[in-house]
């Protein structure tokens, strides 16, 4: 059996999947905050509690909104603050007496999507995540490519490539940077694009609702300028890595309409004759993070 945790800044949850990929347990609970040592509690006793319902031991994988630096072991760049600093692999294998696999949350959803998702048979996937903030992973031969630095596939921390006059230097990041993907592709930087539209910045489901329900001009022009803007943004990494398929999640994955225009649209950006990358939604939707998080035992395991 394998136990994927996904820690995310209010939630957490875990999985419990048998060895055909079925799962046998999932439940979640309110994150602690403020705390590192609940952190760790909590995750400790919601494995506790899968073991107790399923009657069986697992390998446990950790999918977090950050990572493990290579030179120190210690949480960086993790959106849960909590973590920062701390050495969160090692005192979860101690605190669960097992040796414990931690990764970027944006690569276990890669991973699951690559195992037995919208990617599962490809050479190569780069899974990107689109919410709250902007995220990717790479997996490669069925294993996550973590690179040197612990950083590879971080797109939403790179600039908005082919930026025109209007886009730079681009809103602040909480990175300090200027003009990050995130801040345009996320869905609080959808939000605000629309509001230099001169809308009042509505919710991107409402922008989305305004565009195809109403046929709101201004909600449509947002669109296009996001989905232009995505174009760019993949076509950029389609230039550096060529995946095999680029398989999209997070909320503003379930805009349909960007499956069909980001294609037609990134062939203008691409240094090809032709670009036939499939880009698709995540088979596994909301599921895909935690089971990606089981995955970082492979079945051989």
């Amino acid at each position: 059996m394998r136990i994927g945790v996904d820690l995310g800044g209010t939630k957490t949850e875990v999985i419990a999947l048998g060895q055909d990929g079925d799962a046998l347990f999932r439940t979640r609970n309110s994150t602690p905050r403020g705390c590192y040592a609940d952190i760790v509690d909590n995750i400790a006793a919601l494995v506790q509690l899968t073991e107790q319902e399923t009657g069986q031991t697992g390998t446990v994988g950790v999918g977090i909104p950050g990572t493990l630096s290579p030179r120190t072991g210690l949480v960086k760049n993790a959106n849960t603050t909590e973590l920062i600093g701390h050495p969160f692999e090692t005192d979860l294998s101690e605190r669960l007496a097992r040796p414990v696999r931690l990764a970027n949350d944006a690569n276990c959803f890669a991973l699951s999507e690559a195992t037995d998702g919208a990617g599962a048979g490809r050479e190569s996937v780069f899974g990107i995540i689109l919410g709250t903030g902007v995220g990717g992973g790479i997996v490669v031969h069925g294993r996550v490519l973590t690179g040197r630095n612990a950083i590879a596939g971080e797109w939403g921390h790179s600039p908005l490539p082919w930026a025109n006059q209007n886009e730079r230097p681009g809103p602040d990041c909480y990175c300090g940077k200027k003009g990050c993907i995130e801040t345009f592709l996320s869905g609080p930087g959808l939000s605000a694009s629309h509001d230099a539209v001169g809308s009042g910045g509505p919710t991107p489901a409402e922008i989305v609702r305004l565009a195809e329900q109403e046929q709101d001009a201004a909600a449509e022009r947002t669109l296009a300028s996001y989905e232009r803007r995505l174009a760019k943004a993949l076509a950029h990494v389609i230039n550096i890595l060529d995946p095999e398929i680029i398989v999209c999640g997070g909320g503003l994955s379930n805009l349909d309409r960007i499956y069909e225009n980001v294609p037609r649209l990134w062939q203008e950006y691409a240094f090809s004759d032709g670009i036939d990358t499939p880009f698709v939604k995540a088979r596994h939707g909301d599921s895909s993070g935690v089971r990606g998080a089981a995955w970082l035992w492979p079945p051989a395991a």
